[in-house]
């Protein structure tokens, strides 16, 4: 191994949010596997990174040091035969596409851009649309290798150092550095898939589509508006696909979409909820009829936020809090339609609201998200203390019924919460790295919130 020496500095280290901004005192860029710097070295906590598209501080270290991943960006070992795809820990799941699709491959899951790493998405457990078919990212990786800061290089894999390998996926990037992973491919007859759009006038309509899709779709999700109230709450528009069999692979590369870029952070009045209410009331509008069948590229189906660079501007210089719950069936969707009125009454809603119901496939990952349930994301330009009481209401919706709050897309959840929706996080802790640390994990564990019996 070599000294920490010099900080290398070659990009802004920032959640996609961009709250809370923090100050990291030391960040190395991991060039090579073999060159990986002493980690008994550094004085303060270490933590991962790669490319920041998690959205809160999971993906940040006040004070600490920051280890970028994104260098070791090589492709290792590719068996054709059973779509075993062996890579570095910083190889880009776009780089992956690119390879693998016009071969007769996709990504087993993938979340809603493809600017993110492999170590990300093991770190973070990803789930998609496919959830219902296929579980969480981490159920298709077969090993990896994993630094601890000892120096120890441990091979993890569900029959090998099979605590760590249920920690480390899910577990947030604090049970060692991935340098390399494994994982099987989903064979598929090419890069098209057919869509079909279906507008529905309620969240109880949009649960009686969603259960008969999810049985003959692979992909499902929806677009939901969050202002709507009345006999209309949670009215939007549901996604369904399959890849298409009847388009076969082109015989030469599809040309990329040219890419659309926010060049400045936008002014606060620009979303309001006027604003708001007017885009997705046209959203909604837009499609006049009941059903739209369609087949479309993989890019626009998967990832429409990619081909605008730079989006999270939008939200201006404050930044943005992405909340993301789940919360099960049990209670006749209850929980689900009183958070939604809550985001109407707030006065915050947000032009991205997606919806989606998990399945009961379990993940290997000791601190994953995913469980069966509904599951809801969207985005809050940050105004202070009134975007944090709204969404601490929230939490306490989601604590009632047993649900639970994505990790990787928090910044401000509070240390009861945390531990409500994960009960499991002190056996969990047992196998984090001694050495490594996040701005996330101490915020949630400062407090032993489960041994206080004062309330």
């Amino acid at each position: 191994m070599i000294d920490p020496g010099r900080p290398v500095r070659t990009r802004r280290y920032q959640s996609w949010g961009r709250y809370p901004q923090v100050n990291h005192t030391t960040i190395r860029s991991i060039l090579w596997q073999n060159e990986i710097p002493d980690l008994a070295a550094f004085k303060q906590p270490i933590l991962p990174v790669g490319y920041g598209r998690s959205y809160g501080d999971s993906c940040l270290n006040e004070g600490g040091v920051l280890l970028d991943a994104t260098p070791l960006r090589r492709f290792l070992d590719f068996d054709e035969k059973q779509g075993l795809l062996r890579c570095e820990a910083g190889v880009m799941l776009a780089d992956i596409l690119d390879v693998i699709v016009p071969r007769g491959w996709f990504l087993p899951v993938s979340p809603g851009t493809k600017f993110v790493s492999v170590g990300g998405a093991i770190a973070n457990d990803i789930h998609g649309k496919n959830h219902h078919k296929a579980g969480t990212f981490g159920c298709h990786v077969t090993r990896f290798e994993l630094l601890r800061s000892n120096g120890e290089r441990l091979i993890c894999a569900p029959d090998e150092n099979a605590d760590l390998f249920r920690a480390t996926i899910g577990g947030l990037g604090l049970t060692g550095l991935i340098t390399w992973a494994e994982f099987r491919l989903r064979a598929i007859p090419g890069p098209f898939i057919a869509r079909e759009q279906i507008r529905f006038s309620s969240i109880d309509e949009f649960f009686d589509i969603s259960a008969s899709s999810d049985r003959d779709y692979e992909y499902t999700v929806a677009w939901v508006d969050c202002l709507a109230s009345g006999k209309h709450l949670g009215r939007g528009l549901f996604m369904r696909g399959n890849h298409d069999r009847l388009r076969p692979l082109p015989g030469k590369p599809i040309k990329p979409r040219p890419r659309l870029n926010v060049p400045f952070d936008l002014p606060p009045f620009v979303l309001n909820t006027l604003t708001i209410k007017a885009f997705n009331s046209l959203l909604y509008h837009a499609q006049w009829r009941k059903r739209s069948g369609k087949v479309v590229h993989y890019d626009p189906f998967f990832y429409p936020l990619d081909s605008i660079q730079n989006w999270n501007r939008m939200y201006g210089r404050q930044g943005f809090l992405q909340y993301q719950c789940v919360v099960p069936y049990h209670d006749n969707h209850h929980a689900i339609k009183e958070i939604l009125q809550q985001i109407g009454q707030s006065g915050e809603g947000s032009f991205l609201a997606v919806l989606k119901t998990f399945g009961n496939i379990q993940s290997p990952g000791m601190l994953s998200f995913p469980r069966p349930g509904v599951t809801l994301a969207l985005d809050f330009a940050f105004r202070g203390e009134s975007t944090l009481r709204l969404l601490e209401r929230l939490d306490r919706i989601v604590r009632d019924v047993c649900g639970a709050v994505y990790p990787a897309k928090d910044a401000r959840m509070s240390a009861e919460s945390f531990q409500a929706y994960f009960p499991q996080w002190r056996d969990f802790a047992r196998y984090i790295d001694p050495r490594f640390s996040s701005s996330f994990w101490r915020r949630v564990t400062a407090k032993d919130c489960t041994q206080d019996t004062s309330r």
